[in-house]
């Protein structure tokens, strides 16, 4: 048994002896634990319970369901891309507003031409910022937060150079109202009057990321990228093809929020997207994946997005403004990397 190992002599552990992979915080067993869709439940228990009291009304509807998964729908498509950076050991990839700003006016721009013309557009443009955030991060080994907010900033002026802050809208660029209403239909259709589009994206998404991520063997020599990717190396893993792969990931899954939230809006503008990045993260933390990378789940990350849409409804109906919302999500966000840190390192992990 070698001096790092827990030893037990007379019933007393010897000196020297490492006991973090015995120790747990009452917190971080909750999330590592009992999981993160019991902390959604905990979240909807709070909603039922402040109804009962008469602090807020009309929680537990169907109807307010409905408008908490349509809510997050857009969150969830961007932040289940957004994961495959962070699962690769790379954090976070800041170009996603304007990824989504970028796409969405392009495609606006484009329905002169026809939807579908106006769609191939918005997702070369999206595939071609995913690659250059590919190349300069998994070739050159870029800072991946630096590099991508260098990238958002350029984009953000590339759309104010070109369409000098106007915002443009579908009835007034498109030719024929068959591709405005097609172009509206990608937020505003609804399966049985109830479900929405980007809803079934999300299912979709999911199903798929998740497959890839744990099922294939890219998400598995992603997991290994992240978790060690000198080791990933000099296992014959392509990293630098597995880092890019991410990137590219990430900015499809942004052009399809961005085309949403452009439908939803029916503008094409350079704000559409704006904090769709650190919301993003926060999801992804919350739903128990590392910013070290090699750990966590397509599954968690769509159960943070959950926990965030409830956690807003509420906050919403209890009449807290936007300013305020966002200082509580970011002390959580806090609270939780904080959490998540000590956890790990409870178990002798320090990377975290």
């Amino acid at each position: 048994m070698s001096d790092t190992q827990l030893k037990e002599q007379n019933g007393k552990k010897t000196p020297g002896t490492d006991t973090r992979a015995t120790q747990y915080s009452i917190i971080g067993k909750i999330f590592h634990g009992i999981g993160i869709y019991a902390v959604a439940a905990m979240f909807l228990l709070l909603g039922i319970v402040l109804q009962a009291l008469g602090v807020i009304n009309n929680f537990l509807t169907a109807q307010n369901m409905l408008n908490i998964i349509d809510a997050v729908s857009m969150l969830g498509i961007v932040a289940v891309g957004m994961a495959f950076v962070t699962y690769s050991g790379h954090y976070a990839d800041m170009s996603v507003p304007t990824t989504m700003a970028l796409t969405g006016i392009v495609a606006v721009q484009m329905l002169q031409f026809g939807f579908f013309p106006a769609l191939l557009t918005a997702v070369i443009v999206g595939i071609l910022i995913g690659l250059i955030n590919a190349v300069a991060i998994g070739k050159f080994k870029a800072n991946p937060i630096i590099w991508t907010l260098a990238v958002n900033y350029v984009t953000l002026g590339v759309i104010r150079l070109v369409w000098v802050n106007k915002q443009i809208y579908p009835d007034m660029i498109a030719k024929s109202q068959r591709a405005v209403d097609m172009f509206d239909s990608i937020y505003r259709l609804r399966f049985f009057n109830k479900i929405a589009l980007p809803v079934v994206f999300l299912i979709i998404l999911v199903i798929l990321m998740n497959f890839i991520m744990k099922r294939t063997k890219y998400g598995q020599q992603l997991k290994m990228t992240g978790a060690a990717r000198k080791a990933a190396k000099f296992s014959g893993v392509n990293v630098e093809r597995t880092i890019g792969l991410s990137f590219i990931i990430c900015a499809l899954t942004s052009t399809l929020g961005g085309l949403t939230i452009t439908s939803l809006s029916r503008v094409g503008a350079y704000y559409n997207g704006a904090g769709y990045d650190f919301k993003a993260v926060t999801a992804i933390v919350i739903g128990g994946m590392t910013l070290a990378g090699g750990r966590g789940s397509i599954i968690g990350v769509l159960g943070g997005v959950l926990i965030i849409g409830l956690m807003n409804n509420i906050m919403t109906l209890l009449g807290i403004g936007t300013f305020s919302q966002d200082m509580i999500r970011g002390a959580i966000f806090i609270v939780v990397v904080g959490i998540n840190a000590k956890s790990l390192r409870s178990l002798g992990r320090d990377d975290a």
